[in-house]
């Protein structure tokens, strides 16, 4: 990414009394590159602001905001789709970080602290915060999901609603209590 503030940061060379700022902001080519590598139609607009500041002895708290305009395929038309991106973004590096060994393990509760790394590459976690911000399935305006159904000729069709398992209890009930009001 084209940007002249460093985006890469060694840990042992950060000031341990006062936050080390950052603000990247990428240029046309590493936002084309990094939509490519997200599978989207475009990234207008990216840029992620912070601070890594010391915490305690040996420890590091990121704290900043991912901003973004991205355009990506609604999920029924395909048409383009516009969404802006406020993202806040919180890491904690801790020196006494113990990896669970385990083949399976519970997801911790704070699923933002990772060990300290020796180099902290701030375009890394631009493209994971993005990559997590965005959409899963993006709607155009007025883009509804149609019904399909299907049968063999002769057949009824059976339709979403049909195959729904207490679909015919409401029904039945709606009867018994006419039949009851009567």
């Amino acid at each position: 990414m084209t940007n002249k503030a460093p985006t890469q940061f060694r840990m042992a060379d950060l000031a341990t009394r006062k936050a080390t700022t950052f603000s990247i902001l990428p240029d046309g080519p590493a936002r084309t590159a990094l939509a490519d590598e997200l599978q989207i139609i475009e990234i207008r607009k990216l840029r992620f602001d912070g601070e890594i500041a010391p915490q305690g002895g040996r420890d590091w708290q990121l704290s900043g905001t991912l901003g973004a305009t991205v355009v990506q395929e609604c999920g029924v038309t395909l048409e383009p789709v516009v969404t802006r991106i406020d993202e806040p973004v919180s890491r904690t590096y801790v020196g006494d970080y113990e990896e669970i060994e385990a083949s399976e393990a519970e997801m911790p509760e704070d699923d933002t602290v990772e060990p300290i790394p020796a180099v902290l590459d701030l375009e890394v976690l631009l493209a994971e915060v993005l990559s997590l911000a965005l959409p899963p399935f993006p709607r155009a305006e007025g883009a509804e999901l149609g019904e399909a159904v299907y049968a063999q000729d002769g057949a009824t069709p059976m339709t979403d609603d049909d195959a729904k398992p207490f679909a015919g209890l409401g029904a039945l009930k709606a009867a018994l209590e006419a039949k009851g009001d009567e």
